[in-house]
C-alpha cells in the first residue's frame, strides 16, 4: 500500500508541476496581435497597362487576399472536411482527436502520428511558431490555439489561414492558387478544383498539380469521398466532380510582358514606396501593351536586318531601343530597352546616354524659325575650318560635296552639316545656346559641335524635346505611370504630365512640315508610310557609332535607336536611313492594322499661309514670311 501511496503521490506532484508549467507557459506567451486582431501579410503588387491587362506581378510572396465574403460555402465545407470536420465546435484544441492521436502512438509503439492539430492550430503553427517538433512547442501551440479563439471568430481564423497558407508553385493563400491554376476567380471554381485546392497545403510539392497532376487529382478524390461520407454533398454531385479532370495552367508567378517597363516602374515608385513588393498596389500605366509588343518585334526586326548585312556584327554588344509616345497627352505607349531582357536587363530606354546626330538638327531649325527666319530662307552650304589652340575642326557633309546657297528646307530635308552650322553661326552661336536651354535641354556643350548632336541623352528624355514638333510648340513630359492605388483601391498617387511652350503653333508647324519633307524627298524616305503623314529625322554620330530615326504622326511619335553598348562603330553602312528608318515604316504599319482610326493627316494652325516661292510652293507665318525675291502670291491658296 505504502509502494502505491508514493506512485500516487509522485503522479499527483507531476500533474501539479504539470499544471505550473502549462500555466507558467500560458502566461508567458509572446504573441504577434497583428497576426491576430490586424493581420496583414505581404501581397503581391500588380502592374496593368493602360487597357487593364496585366503586365507584372511584383511580390516577396506571392499572395492575393480574399475577404471571407469571398470564400465559397463549397470551399469552406471542403477544408473542414478533410483537415478539421469539428473546427466550428471545438475551441481551437480538440480532445478527442488529441486522445485519439495518443492512443496511435502508443500502438505505434511511441512513434509520432498526424492528426491531431486542428485549424487554428496549423494556423498558430505557420505563423506564431518554429516548425521543431517537440513537447513544449506543442503545448505552446494548443495554448496559442485556444488564445486565438478568444480574440477572433471562427470566420476570421478561415480567412486568415486560407489567405496565409501556401499553395505549391510560389502560390500563397487560396485565392492566388485559384488564379493561377486555374485562371479562375473563387467564386468561378468547381467543386473538383476547390478539392484540389484544400488538399494542397497538406503537402504542397507533392499535390503541386502542374507538376503532379495524378497525386493531386487522387488527393482531391479522397476530399470528395470525405464530403460524400459527411452527407455534405449529393450523389450526382460527387459522381460529376470524381470524372472531372480541370485544365491546369503552368504561369511563371511574374506574368511580366514588358520587363524594361517594369524595371523602370520599380525604378521610380521605389523611393517613395517602401512596401511596394509587399503592399498589394495596384498600378496603373500608360503603357499599351499591344503597342509595345509592335514596338519590340519592329526593334527585333531592324536588328535581324543589321545581322543579315553585317555577318561580323558584335551580337553581345549591338542592341537597340524605342519610344513611343502619344505626344498629345506625354503617355509613354511603348518603352523597349533593348532586343533581349533575358540576354541584358540594361535599359537603353532609360539608362542609355547616347549622342543623337543629326537628329538634333530639327532643335536648330526650330530656334531659326522662332527668330523669324523662313524655311525657304538661304544658307550657304560651304565647308569652314575651325580652330581653337592646337586643335583643328574641319566638319563636312555626308560625301564630301558643297550645294552651295539652299534654303532652310533642303539643308534640313538632306541632312547637310554644313548649311546647319552657318545657320548657327547665322544665329549667333550664344543665342542658339540660350535658346535650346530655354527648351530645357541640359548638360549640352556650349559649341558649334552641338549642333550635330555631339552631347549624350536616353531616348526616353529625348522623347520629351521631340513632342514639341508634333505639339505644335508644346513640350510634354513622358509619363509611363498614370496612378498607383492601394490594397484598398485608394489612389494614393497620380501623375500628370508637366508641359510648357516654347513656340507658337504656327512657327513650330513650319519645321513640321520641314520634317514631313524629311520623310517625304529626304533622309526618312525609308520610314514612309502610304496614307498617312509622318514628319522625322534621321541621325547618325560619326563613324557610324549610333543610328536614329525619330518619326512622328499627328498621334504619336516613335523615337528608335541602334548602336553598340561599348560605343564601338557599327558596319559604315549602318545609319539613321538605313538603319532605323525601316523600322518606324514596320512599326507605323502594324500600329495603322490595329488602330485603322488613328488620325492621318497634320492640321495646320491658324496664321499659317502657303505662297510660292522661286516656283516652289512654300508655308510662311508673319513672323517668317518668305524672303522678298521672286515671291509669287496665291491668294486662293492663303490658309487662315
Amino acid at each position: 500500500m505504502k509502494i502505491l501511496g508514493y506512485i500516487f503521490s509522485f503522479f499527483s506532484l507531476l500533474l501539479v508541476a504539470g499544471a505550473i508549467y502549462v500555466g507558467y507557459l500560458f502566461t508567458s506567451l509572446d504573441t504577434q496581435d497583428y497576426v491576430f486582431k490586424e493581420y496583414n501579410p505581404p501581397l503581391t503588387t500588380q502592374i496593368f497597362d493602360r487597357n487593364g491587362k496585366l503586365v507584372a506581378n511584383i511580390f516577396e510572396q506571392h499572395r492575393f487576399y480574399a475577404k471571407y465574403n469571398e470564400l465559397p460555402p463549397r470551399l469552406i465545407e471542403a477544408l473542414v472536411a478533410i483537415e478539421d470536420t469539428s473546427f466550428f465546435e471545438h475551441n481551437g484544441v480538440n480532445i478527442d482527436a488529441i486522445f485519439r492521436a495518443g492512443l496511435k502512438v502508443i500502438k505505434n509503439a511511441g512513434k509520432p502520428v498526424e492528426g491531431a492539430s486542428t485549424l487554428t492550430q496549423q494556423f498558430i503553427k505557420n505563423t506564431e511558431l518554429t516548425p521543431e517538433k517537440t513537447i513544449t512547442r506543442k503545448i505552446r501551440e494548443a495554448l496559442l490555439a485556444y488564445k486565438i479563439e478568444t480574440l477572433l471568430t471562427k470566420e476570421q481564423i478561415l480567412e486568415r489561414y486560407l489567405n496565409f497558407i501556401f499553395f505549391g508553385h510560389g502560390y500563397y493563400g487560396i485565392k492566388t492558387a485559384a488564379q493561377g491554376y486555374f485562371h479562375k476567380n473563387l467564386s468561378e471554381l468547381s467543386l473538383k478544383e476547390i478539392a484540389m485546392l484544400v488538399g494542397i497545403p497538406k503537402a504542397p510539392s507533392s499535390y503541386d498539380p502542374t507538376k503532379h497532376l495524378d497525386l493531386s487529382i487522387a488527393r482531391a478524390n479522397n476530399v470528395l469521398t470525405r464530403m460524400y461520407s459527411l452527407g455534405w454533398i449529393s450523389k450526382s454531385d460527387y459522381d460529376s466532380a470524381m470524372k472531372e479532370v480541370p485544365k491546369i495552367y503552368n504561369d511563371t508567378l511574374t506574368q511580366n510582358t514588358a520587363p524594361y517597363v517594369v524595371d523602370e516602374v520599380m525604378k521610380q515608385l521605389g523611393s517613395s514606396i517602401k512596401d511596394l513588393k509587399t503592399g498589394g498596389y495596384k498600378i496603373t500605366l500608360n503603357i499599351d501593351l499591344d503597342v509595345q509588343e509592335m514596338a519590340q518585334n519592329a526593334l527585333k526586326f531592324g536588328y535581324d536586318e543589321i545581322i543579315k548585312r553585317d555577318k561580323d556584327a558584335n551580337l553581345s554588344t549591338l542592341n537597340g531601343a524605342m519610344v513611343v509616345v502619344n505626344h498629345q497627352s506625354g503617355d509613354v505607349l511603348a518603352l523597349v530597352g533593348g532586343v533581349d531582357y533575358e540576354k541584358s536587363n540594361y535599359n537603353r530606354a532609360t539608362q542609355s546616354m547616347r549622342q543623337p546626330g543629326s537628329s538634333f538638327k530639327p532643335f536648330v531649325y526650330q530656334t531659326a524659325i522662332n527668330l523669324g527666319y523662313s524655311p525657304m530662307s538661304e544658307i550657304a552650304d560651304i565647308s569652314r575650318i575651325f580652330s581653337g589652340g592646337d586643335k583643328v575642326w574641319k566638319p563636312k557633309n555626308d560625301g564630301g560635296k558643297f550645294l552651295g546657297l539652299i534654303t532652310l528646307k533642303e539643308a534640313l530635308t538632306r541632312s547637310r552639316n554644313l548649311a546647319t552650322i552657318n545657320l548657327a553661326l547665322d544665329i549667333g552661336l550664344d543665342v542658339l545656346y540660350s535658346k535650346l536651354m530655354e527648351f530645357g535641354f541640359k548638360d549640352i556643350p556650349p559649341n558649334l559641335s552641338i549642333v550635330l548632336g555631339s552631347f549624350g541623352i536616353s531616348p526616353l528624355e529625348y522623347s520629351k524635346f521631340y513632342t514639341m514638333f508634333g505639339n505644335y510648340g508644346l513640350i510634354k513630359e513622358p509619363q509611363i505611370i498614370r496612378q498607383v492605388q492601394d490594397k484598398d483601391s485608394k489612389v494614393i498617387m497620380k501623375f500628370d504630365s508637366s508641359e510648357h511652350r516654347v513656340s507658337n503653333p504656327e512657327q513650330s508647324f513650319l519645321v513640321l512640315d520641314m520634317m514631313r519633307n524629311v520623310v517625304e524627298s529626304g533622309t526618312g524616305r525609308n520610314a514612309k508610310v502610304k496614307g498617312i503623314d509622318i514628319a522625322g529625322k534621321t541621325g547618325t554620330t560619326n563613324k557610324n557609332v549610333d543610328a536614329w530615326f525619330c518619326g512622328i504622326t499627328p498621334e504619336i511619335e516613335a523615337l528608335i535607336w541602334y548602336g553598340n553598348d561599348n560605343n564601338k562603330p557599327m558596319r559604315y553602312t549602318e545609319s539613321g536611313s538605313r538603319t532605323a528608318a525601316p523600322v518606324f515604316r514596320e512599326f507605323l504599319t502594324q500600329y495603322i492594322e490595329k488602330f485603322p482610326n488613328t488620325t492621318k493627316k497634320f492640321s495646320i494652325p491658324n496664321g499659317v499661309y502657303r505662297g510660292t516661292y522661286k516656283g516652289q510652293s512654300a508655308y510662311y507665318t508673319d513672323k517668317s514670311p518668305l524672303p522678298r525675291k521672286n515671291i509669287n502670291f496665291n491668294e486662293s491658296e492663303i490658309l487662315f
